[in-house]
């Protein structure tokens, strides 16, 4: 299977932001940087995640791209669009499924009390409870990823910078506020990025 081609990713042309867009565009932004000056290190992280991009830039842009078409794929318009009735076929006249599932559930007495006197019953309320839930888990969860994408990015380009291990800590104890004034005198680039991600720059801009 070939991998997902990323949402934008964006190089670094030493401590300078190079491009950040689609990987097509930072492939061509930087094959014609490489080909004006080839000393320079150059690092291209995934948006999203911070992980590295590894493009190969040898040759013409026409094959640099080339290239890029063999590594990186989309999902078929057959594994995203299910317009059947969950199992690939054609969708049938009639009530449409509501994907409800019956199963047993132990509950104590007084949680069974509690649930009878909730508006619409008890698997109204369970349902509920669920959602809640599940909104509170998704909420850590991102905010998991965007201080891990974070990371993995400072890790990569301002280990040796001042504070490092500190702003790293204030990262992971989620104290943004202590976060920005500890890279406040970083390289403008390696500061600007390392917020954008942390503020989840890379899941709005892949929402709109």
């Amino acid at each position: 299977m070939l991998p997902i081609e990323p949402q934008s990713c964006t190089a670094f042309a030493g401590q300078a932001r190079l491009a950040t867009g689609s990987i097509r565009d930072v492939a061509l932004a930087t094959k014609r940087f490489v080909n004006q000056d080839d000393s320079t290190t150059i690092l291209i992280f995934d948006n999203a995640t911070s992980q590295p991009v590894e493009i190969d830039l040898r040759g013409t842009a026409d094959e640099v791209l080339s290239r890029l078409g063999e590594r990186f794929s989309v999902p078929p318009a057959a594994a995203i669009a299910d317009t059947g009735d969950g199992e690939g076929g054609a969708r049938r006249a009639g009530r449409p499924k509501l994907g409800v599932i019956g199963r047993e559930v132990t509950l104590l007495p007084r949680h069974w009390e509690w649930l009878g006197t909730q508006p619409g019953g008890a698997s109204v309320a369970i349902r509920k409870l669920i959602d809640k839930e599940r909104k509170l888990s998704e909420s850590k969860d991102l905010q998991r990823g965007l201080q891990e994408a974070t990371y993995r990015f400072i890790h990569a380009m301002a280990g040796n910078l001042s504070d490092f291990e500190e702003a790293t800590r204030a990262l992971f104890a989620g104290n943004r506020e202590r976060f920005f004034g500890l890279t406040e005198a970083w390289p403008v680039d390696i500061r600007d990025h390392a917020r954008w991600l942390l503020a989840g720059g890379a899941v709005v801009s892949a929402a709109a």
